[in-house]
């Protein structure tokens, strides 16, 4: 089994992926400015301890996110910290090349970052499950719904992905994962607003750009058959 250094390995995506890589029997460092058991301190955005966590370890996994400039800075350390030969799992995002958001454009300059080293794996994702659950949750009069086709994926499946390519060779630009199902984000609203007892009405809206035309026309969907096997029902049950 391998050695692993994982960033972001305590937010929605990294946990059940540290979980799942040490239940495969992968020794694993979790990276965090604070101390602690299972903990590794370096801070991405100087670059402070980085060389010293990454010391030894066969791969990477890198799912710590910022927005904006900084996502690209703390990805330059991080690379700057590792030997070119060890390879770098890194988490995207579906569309991230067609879609003009600026946090996507930003995403899309890590990836050049990360394909310019020796090994290098790219596992983009479409929009997860409680990204839906945090944007419905918005304090507003409204549940704001664009009215746009999505295909939400649990964590839980994204997790098991990185699993594999984490244990395996250096792949490249793999495909890209999705859920199981594509869906009028209208109609997750209302999901979600029923299963919460919520009282707002929810608004599908259409709105003029390019960033609107984006989504409509598909950009954040993945071609081909699904990877995810939950659904955004199932995550509303609590069975994602």
């Amino acid at each position: 089994m391998s050695t692993l250094l994982v960033t972001g390995g305590t937010g929605f995506l990294g946990r059940p992926t540290v979980d799942r890589l040490r239940a495969a029997g992968h020794t694993v460092r979790v990276l965090s400015r604070r101390s602690g058991q299972g903990l590794v301190t370096g801070d991405l955005t100087t670059g402070r301890g980085l060389r010293a966590a990454a010391a030894g370890v066969d791969t990477v996994v890198h799912l710590a996110t910022s927005q904006g400039r900084k996502d690209v800075v703390q990805t330059q350390n991080l690379l700057g910290a590792v030997p070119p030969s060890t390879h770098v799992l890194y988490m995207s995002i579906v569309g991230a090349d067609r879609i003009p958001l600026p946090y996507y454009r930003y995403k899309v300059a890590a990836e050049r970052l990360v394909e310019s080293r020796e090994a290098f794996t790219i596992l983009r994702a479409t929009q997860f499950h409680t990204l839906l659950d945090t944007v419905f949750s918005l304090k507003a009069p409204v549940i704001v719904a664009p009215a746009v086709t999505l295909q939400p994926i649990a964590v839980e499946d994204v997790a098991i992905r990185l699993t594999e390519l984490a244990g395996g060779p250096a792949a490249g630009r793999v495909p890209d994962v999705g859920g199981p199902e594509r869906e009028w984000l209208p109609d997750l609203a209302r999901a979600w607003k029923a299963a919460h007892s919520a009282h707002r009405p929810v608004l599908p809206v259409r709105a003029p750009g390019k960033l609107f035309r984006a989504f409509a026309d598909g950009a954040a969907l993945v071609d081909g058959p699904p990877y995810g096997t939950a659904t955004f029902a199932d995550h509303l049950g609590g069975k994602s």
